[in-house]
């Protein structure tokens, strides 16, 4: 799959930064998306039997989808399958802000205003509109929520329940295990307010296992209800249930966030513990075993603070967040179980659904984040060889590059000397090739240089005259990497020139190596006379020449 990064390159090789860009790149239903589409992404979902559904909102807030299209869920008014986006018009400026979907699949969603809309399998009554009809289109939820606000939305394999602004969850759907909550095991056929003992009780986050529903209440309290043959509702049996229970185990534990797997379930605490309980085949519990767990059971996460846990209903695959931002995962990856947390090399939990959850979906809608910010790091790239608030050109071989003299200053005590001296707003460089200023500026702004071994001698030289230590070690770096039978000469006699020991002995060994190469190239016919005679004395010292 490629890899779409925060900063991409033109054709010119001008680099500019759009860090508001989603980066789908481990999603491969995304795979055939022209880099101008990608670049436009700001949320997107993955979903389906296979991971073959896709739906994502560009910057411009248009909603697109593709896919296979099984039972109208790509909500385009047909059932025709997909491989080009083709947009969702009634979708197009609603604003997302959450997501969820179910197996048939059916898809629901919130908007900013609190309006829920459905669309896709409807065989249980999951689209909340009374009928057991497909929908092909998205269609608003009307029935007890027109005068709701919905921020939040979840769905199990055939039911959906969604969370108002005043802290009450709603239900509809398939109720075979009590899943609705409503008392009985009778489809819901429109939304139902779940109260019993959750009435006059503030629900802060919700979340859906395949055929159960999870409830977290703002005083840290968690709720559950429905489908229970594995323990996924903690309540330390295996009966399931109509209506909301407490999970007493946790008595004086603070919750703050839960998330529902196939049929087991985790739960955050406010102090950053997880708890798990459920379904644990997999290991998904993360207990080191694959014993299920009727209880909430305290996980080993040697220590580390967590700050967000991730599940899907749609498998067995566990993954959590630390407060350093390390990723966690467990349960089943890849056909593996992996029954203890195992560190990855991830930035986030997303990644672990997209590489190693079957099938590999999104475990909640992947949005961008925050606003347009920029680190500074990224801020200081973004602004180098650009004039618009530039004060300082220089001008190298007939061509302009501007900076800025205050980080120039910060960055180097050749331009601090230099500058504190003159007031003049263009400087020409004659000493130094285009190519070599260019990079050594923009290292200033960057840390990094990106040039091959022959230009990075260039660049050598100008470190060793403006004495840039690391610059100089990372020229010396990036020759080392370059090296080769045909350029090893010429980069050893840069070294000897610029006083680079490290990288002189580097090279010489090279040549030593590849002795019978070396000594047929150009270059070393060419070869200053006294490096020659230095280098040939050196080698006999080695016992290059003994038989």
């Amino acid at each position: 799959a490629f890899m779409l990064s925060a900063s991409y390159c033109s054709m010119s090789g001008n680099c500019f930064t759009l860090n508001s860009m989603l980066d789908v790149g481990k999603w491969p239903v995304f795979a055939l998306l022209p880099p101008e589409e990608l670049r436009l992404i700001r949320q997107a979902c993955v979903f389906g039997s296979a991971a073959n559904e896709a739906l994502y909102v560009t910057v411009n807030d248009e909603v697109f989808a593709l896919g296979t299209n099984c039972s109208g869920c790509l909500g385009l008014g047909d059932l025709q399958s997909t491989i080009e986006p083709r947009r969702i018009d009634v979708l197009c400026g609603k604003k997302i802000v959450s997501l969820s979907y179910g197996t048939g699949p059916h898809v629901v969603i919130a908007t900013a205003d609190g309006e829920v809309f459905a669309w896709g399998h409807n065989g249980y009554s999951q689209l909340g509109n009374g009928t057991t009809n497909h929908g092909l289109t998205p269609a608003l939820v009307s029935t007890n929520l027109l005068s709701k606000r919905v921020t939040e939305v979840a769905c199990g394999s055939h039911h959906t329940i969604a969370l108002t602004t005043d802290g009450e969850v709603y239900a509809w759907g398939y109720n075979n295990s009590g899943q609705v909550g409503s008392g009985s095991t009778a489809n819901q056929p429109t939304p139902r307010r779940v109260s019993s003992c959750l009435q006059n009780k503030v629900v802060v986050n919700i979340a859906c296992g395949q055929l159960c529903s999870m409830a977290v209440l703002d005083n840290g309290e968690i709720y559950g209800w429905g489908y229970n043959c594995n323990g996924q509702l903690g309540l330390g049996n295996n009966g399931n249930q109509q209506t909301p229970c407490r999970i007493a185990a946790l008595q004086g534990v603070n919750i703050i966030q839960v998330a529902c797997g196939y049929a087991h379930t985790l739960a955050l605490t406010d102090e950053g513990f997880v708890y798990a309980w459920g379904a644990n085949s997999y290991g998904q519990l993360g207990t080191g075993n694959k014993s299920n767990q009727a209880l909430p059971t305290l996980i080993n996460t040697d220590k580390e603070r967590m700050v967000e846990v991730a599940a899907c209903h749609t498998s067995h695959t566990s993954a959590a967040k630390t407060q350093s931002g390390q990723v966690l995962m467990w349960g089943q990856c890849r056909g593996q179980a992996v029954a203890s947390p195992h560190l990855t090399h991830f930035s986030s939990t997303d990644d672990v659904f997209a590489c190693f959850a079957t099938p590999a979906v999104t475990w909640h809608l992947l949005s961008v984040d925050g606003d347009d910010y920029l680190t500074v790091a990224q801020s200081l790239k973004k602004e180098f060889d650009s004039p618009e608030i530039s004060d300082l050109k220089f001008l190298v071989d007939g061509k302009c590059i501007h900076v800025h003299k205050a980080l120039l200053k910060i960055r180097c005590e050749h331009f601090r000397a230099l500058l504190n001296e003159t007031d003049e707003d263009a400087i020409e460089i004659h000493q130094f090739s285009y190519l070599v200023y260019r990079a050594f500026l923009e290292y200033l702004y960057t840390d990094t240089i990106n040039l091959p071994p022959e230009d990075a001698i260039g660049l050598l030289d100008l470190a060793t005259f403006y004495r840039e230590t690391r610059l100089k070690r990372l020229c010396q770096e990036t020759i080392k990497r370059g090296i080769s039978e045909e350029n090893a000469i010429t980069l050893l006699s840069a070294a000897v020139k610029y006083e680079a020991r490290d990288l002189e002995e580097f090279c010489f060994k090279f040549c030593v190596n590849h002795l019978t190469a070396v000594t047929q190239t150009q270059a070393f016919a060419d070869m200053d006379h006294d490096l020659l005679k230095n280098f040939i004395s050196k080698a006999s010292r080695y016992g290059a020449f003994k038989n």
